[in-house]
């Protein structure tokens, strides 16, 4: 199947579920289930005064959030137009500049060059069918020593499953590739599974300078989840189901 099609399918998936995904907040920044947050880690660092990339937007929530706390201009971008529509009604109260792209992340047309302080994306860029073309165009588009944070699902957690107290594996981590689902969340895509050491090597390909990665997990000791469920925090005690990374672009 070629990236294109690959792309479609997802666009097509992503317009259909985009409801299911209008959630969020501007009090706190969330990078993913059991993760700590962005008021834990600090890994933006002063957002005042800042022009922020976001890939794969969402429902704008993130945005929200960075305008709330002083940005001075963002851009969002996502391959949904349902989502770009719902990002545009999130933030048309804010007073920040707000541009958005809908646009697959591997090609954002008419994204800056050499344009923003800091870049981010939450549970987006493992989306991605060419994460070398996708970190590409972020790395192109942040200034000299622009930072950029991402999370993704853990590649570990997602390739085993929990029940009855016992992990099993549902397919290996070693074997990297599409998979596609002929029916998430009721509609069929495309899923790339990659491994930790292809994200760090992408990124340090694509010429970021990697400052941390973080695979903490934080669960409540009082919560009783169902183990079976995807996301359980019986299951994110043993494997952390978010992984974190930060990085920068060189000073030059």
């Amino acid at each position: 199947m070629e990236h294109k099609d690959m792309i479609q399918i997802n666009k097509d998936g992503w317009n259909k579920v985009a409801e299911q995904f209008f959630e969020g907040s501007f009090d706190i920044l969330d990078y993913g289930r059991y993760a700590p947050t962005e008021e834990e880690l600090n890994l933006l660092g002063d957002i005042s005064n800042s022009t922020i990339l976001e890939v794969g937007c969402g429902s704008g929530h993130t945005l929200e959030y960075l305008s709330k706390r002083g940005a001075r201009e963002l851009w969002g971008v996502d391959l949904s137009s349902k989502q770009i529509e719902t990002a545009r009604q999130v933030v048309s109260n804010l007073h920040t500049t707000i541009s958005f792209i809908e646009s697959p992340m591997e090609e954002i047309p008419g994204l800056p060059l050499n344009y923003f302080d800091k870049a981010i994306s939450i549970y987006a860029l493992g989306w991605t069918v060419d994460l070398a073309a996708t970190l590409k165009n972020i790395y192109g588009s942040l200034k000299s020593g622009g930072v950029f944070v991402f999370s993704w699902e853990h590649p570990i957690h997602s390739v085993v499953e929990f029940s009855n107290e016992t992990i099993q594996f549902r397919r290996s981590y070693v074997n990297e590739g599409m998979e596609k689902h002929d029916s998430w969340r009721g509609t069929p895509i495309v899923m790339h599974n990659r491994k930790i050491s292809t994200f760090i090597n992408e990124l340090i390909g694509a010429g970021f300078v990697i400052d941390q990665v973080i695979e903490d997990s934080k669960v409540d000791d009082h919560d009783t989840s169902d183990s079976s469920k995807w996301y359980s925090a019986a299951k994110a005690r043993i494997i952390p189901s978010t992984v974190i990374f930060k990085s920068h672009k060189p000073l030059v």
